[in-house]
């Protein structure tokens, strides 16, 4: 089965998989030497179909939407799972930015001549097929298979129940760019089936899929590593945080933390808390920035030495234990004072989810030793946690952002799905 399949044809579960697996592993050796241009055309093709296609992709979209309420989704949610025409042109604008990125296959990563003649290179190839399980964001149907296309790889795409009419319309586009570039349907695949036996199905056959990468909730990625046989490449929370060093410039701070914290709170990269070096008490930043977040709606949960400097307020709270590992993907966020650098940094290595961390500081020494000291995939140097992000990163879109440490971390762009190759070219040496 070399397309998206209905309903109706996945009433076996297991064999529905299997013939998934099986055809994008076909189409993967294809991808793996179709020419970049031909790739490149494809990519061209399907953001031209994403704004062509726009009035039914909002159709679509509002499907969804209607039965967000009904599916529990949070405010967070809905917000990841709506579409709108400005949306739109930007995931198509990022198809096209894929497209334009240099070909990361094939390209030369060393060589050198051996004593013995033989000529040897190491050469970026695809990782082959690549398993994407992603809940509410339909954007991430054309990013995967942008990137997926542009690295050579095949990709399996698997979203949530509460997106399935825009992730068929979105993949749909996809559909036709891969028809209008002359590459295999099964390049890009859509599970058919609701049934969440697919997800358990697939995870299995580490024999025709390489790799899987969960997007999603906590519950989500936990439930895919416990269950997989191919390798997985994840982050499980976006526990981020800002620290404001006691060198600070009160503005910049203010600025970073408001908009690490409230310029989009249900994403991944949003600050969830925000520590202050016990100088910017004394010096009245503190309390500059927690009343500027407090007058934006923000509700603080508040360390003990934070709250006992701090005038009462109804949307200010002691902070528990919980509150330092939570992500809260909502106008609340965690405070709190810490009396060094290397204290800020203990604690975020402690609480954090190895996402994104920042330091605001007019010391260049500090932000130094942050960037050493912290164990995070994106370290944040006077700018918000909101860059951690492959579109503004410059990588087009991101698969996800891994928090893993081997084989990639942080946002994850075309050139994190390939891997490499020795190639050996000799004239005839055997050895001895």
């Amino acid at each position: 089965m070399t397309a998206a399949a209905t309903d109706e044809a996945t009433q076996d579960v297991p064999a529905h998989c299997q013939d998934l697996a099986a055809a994008a592993r076909a189409a993967g050796h294809a991808m793996a030497t179709a020419p970049g241009r031909q790739r490149n055309a494809a990519l061209h093709a399907i953001a031209a179909a994403l704004r062509a296609r726009t009035p039914e992709l909002l159709a679509a979209n509002e499907e969804d939407l209607a039965a967000a309420e009904g599916n529990g989704l949070s405010d967070a949610m809905i917000d990841r799972l709506r579409l709108t025409g400005p949306r739109i042109e930007r995931i198509a604008e990022a198809v096209d930015a894929i497209a334009a990125q240099p070909d990361p296959v094939g390209r030369i990563l060393e060589g050198r001549v051996l004593d013995n003649g033989i000529r040897l290179s190491r050469v970026r190839v695809p990782l082959g097929v690549v398993f994407i399980v992603f809940e509410s964001r339909p954007n991430v149907t054309a990013d995967a298979a942008a990137l997926c296309l542009k690295s050579g790889n095949a990709a399996i795409l698997r979203g949530g129940k509460e997106a399935a009419h825009s992730n068929r319309a979105i993949h749909a586009c996809v559909a036709a760019g891969l028809g209008a570039a002359g590459l295999p349907a099964a390049a890009v695949q859509l599970v058919g089936t609701p049934d969440r036996a697919a997800v358990t199905e697939l995870l299995k056959l580490d024999g025709l899929i390489d790799v899987c990468i969960p997007r999603g909730g906590e519950s989500l990625i936990r439930a895919v590593v416990e269950q997989s046989r191919i390798p997985v490449i994840k982050h499980y929370t976006g526990n981020c945080h800002v620290y404001v060093d006691a060198s600070a410039d009160p503005d910049m701070a203010e600025a970073i933390c408001l908009n690490a914290k409230t310029q989009r709170t249900g994403v991944c990269n949003a600050a969830e808390t925000i520590l202050f070096h016990e100088a910017t008490l004394r010096s009245g930043l503190a309390g500059r920035v927690v009343a500027a977040l407090l007058d934006a709606g923000v509700e603080l949960h508040a360390g003990d030495r934070l709250l006992d400097a701090t005038p009462a307020h109804p949307r200010l709270r002691p902070a528990t234990a919980a509150d330092w590992a939570e992500e809260y993907l909502s106008m609340e966020c965690a405070v709190e004072v810490v009396a060094s650098l290397d204290e800020a940094t203990d604690h975020i290595n402690r609480w954090g989810s190895r996402h994104t961390d920042a330091i605001v500081t007019g010391d260049l020494a500090a932000a130094d030793r942050f960037v050493a000291r912290v164990d995070t995939a994106n370290a944040m140097v006077n700018c918000s946690t909101r860059f951690s992000d492959g579109q503004q990163y410059g990588l087009g879109a991101e698969i996800g952002i891994s928090t893993d440490k081997l084989h990639a971390r942080g946002p994850m762009g075309a050139e994190d799905l390939t891997t490499y190759q020795w190639v050996a070219r000799g004239d005839g040496q055997v050895r001895s």
